[in-house]
């Protein structure tokens, strides 16, 4: 499973990192967890608002930090 966090590395981004990590170890999933940074590319995924989450490719969540429940929740889906 490939977790995408994009932002530009503020702390929003980072806090959401980490608890996308720890959902994902929570879960016993087999995952990878890439940092977008360039705004390029955000805005390609349709993103306005950061941090955003991505699984699979898929824009999952936009402008807030999810908790670690909230990403257990999408992940689990």
């Amino acid at each position: 499973m490939k977790l995408q966090i994009l932002g530009k590395g503020c702390a929003k981004c980072v806090a959401l990192g980490e608890h996308a990590a720890e959902a994902a170890q929570a879960l016993g999933l087999d995952y990878e967890l890439e940092k977008v940074t360039d705004l390029n590319t955000i805005i390609d995924a349709g993103v306005m608002t950061t941090p955003a989450l991505a699984v699979n490719g898929e824009v999952k969540s936009a402008g807030r930090v999810l908790s670690v429940e909230e990403i257990k929740r999408l992940l689990s889906d």
